[in-house]
């Protein structure tokens, strides 16, 4: 049949990570007009923000009172609150309707704080098209008495629609601006679909190719691979090590720690991947793709996880403390991660076979000190990379 329709994409989420990869997309859909419709609307979560006063295009009679954020983003074509300085494309269309945003879309791209998600995706369920696709772009895991899911599963179950999973050394604001930068895309539907999730054939297939025309860029390139657990696996994990790293900066132990830590925590990464998604999960995704080893040594250098828990030790306050100062209102998925995952392990009586990860989430709850974290991870020579 001959393809007659083309892709209408939808940005679920619109903070510092989703507007940047809004202003992707949006590039994207522009530059490809046989494969996307040009218009992407992004649902953003209403708030009221007042626009500063030193803003290039304030103007006292209408920025003088707060205004909704959605209505800035779309006079202003930057996310002021979330983004600022950052121009984006103009036929980015900003909404705080999220059954307006997802209304035939055939691509979803989530881009939220891991812990509203599923309340998010009840709002969606029953208005999102049965056979649209959908992208992860979410860092984080999701515990329940039953057990650790991906966020790429949660979304996918809870609308009935097939999730992969973006994740890669990016650092928001130097992929806005456009600084060379790659990512992982995992992405690989099941061959027996329900017929209900078959996309039409007047549609171009959703692809690893497609998927490369809508992430692509000059300066943010894209490897397609289907390992969606270790994808997902690694931008989780790796927020963890992040404060570790922070934590180490923070005692000034210089960069022979921080590798140390940064090569225990690799080892922590692949291991929980290889025990707890055997089935799916490579190694080479932790070791050999930007979702691993890179984005890794970026969070232990440059994230916000590092930057806070840095400053936690520097100043002996608590990370919540930073959180409310640093974050303007988000919050870190490291401890939130953290603290998920040691449920996770404890339940199961697995905790010390993660030295790492148990250690930062007791210096985060206290019980445990920075200068104990050499102790407790030395007996790491189990971890074999077989």
């Amino acid at each position: 049949m001959v393809v007659t329709k083309k892709h209408r994409v939808a940005i679920v989420g619109s903070g510092n990570w989703g507007s940047a990869i809004a202003k992707i997309v949006a590039e994207n859909t522009r530059s490809y007009p046989d494969l996307f419709q040009k218009e992407v609307k992004m649902w953003v979560f209403e708030e009221m923000f007042t626009l500063p006063s030193s803003h290039p295009r304030y103007d006292a009679a209408k920025h003088s009172q707060p205004a909704k954020l959605s209505q800035l983003i779309n006079e202003l074509h930057e996310n002021v609150k979330y983004l600022p300085g950052i121009a984006l494309p103009k036929n980015i269309i900003a909404t705080s309707d999220i059954v307006d945003a997802v209304h035939d879309a055939t691509i979803l791209v989530f881009n939220v704080p891991h812990q509203f998600v599923s309340k998010i995706c009840d709002q969606i369920q029953g208005h999102n098209l049965p056979y649209a696709k959908a992208i992860s772009c979410i860092k984080g895991v999701e515990v329940s008495p039953d057990g650790i899911s991906l966020f790429s599963d949660v979304i996918g179950r809870r609308l009935g629609i097939y999730c992969g999973a973006l994740s890669g050394a990016n650092i928001a604001n130097e992929v806005s601006r456009e600084k060379f930068s790659e990512t992982t895309i995992a992405y690989q539907p099941p061959r027996n679909l329900p017929e209900s999730q078959e996309l039409p054939k007047e549609y171009p297939p959703v692809d690893h190719a497609t998927m490369k025309s809508l992430f692509h860029r000059p300066y943010f390139h894209v490897r397609c691979i289907s390992d969606v657990a270790g994808v997902s696996l690694g931008g989780a994990l790796k927020n963890i090590i992040a404060l570790a790293a922070g934590f180490v900066d923070g005692r000034g132990w210089g960069d022979n720690a921080k590798a140390a830590i940064m090569r225990v925590g690799l080892l922590e990464m692949r291991k929980f991947g290889k025990m707890f998604f055997a089935d799916t999960c490579r190694t080479a995704t932790f070791t050999e793709e930007s979702c691993g080893v890179a984005d890794l040594i970026t969070s232990c250098n440059g994230g916000r996880n590092h930057k806070c828990a840095k400053m936690m030790v520097e100043t002996g306050r608590k990370i919540q403390e930073i959180e409310e100062e640093v974050l303007n209102g988000q919050k870190l998925q490291g401890t939130s991660t953290a603290r998920e995952v040691n449920e996770f392990l404890k339940q199961r009586g697995l905790e010390g076979e993660f030295p790492l990860f148990t250690a930062v989430y007791k210096i985060l709850q206290g019980e445990y000190s920075v200068d104990e974290i050499p102790k407790l991870i030395e007996n790491t020579d189990n971890m074999r990379t077989e």
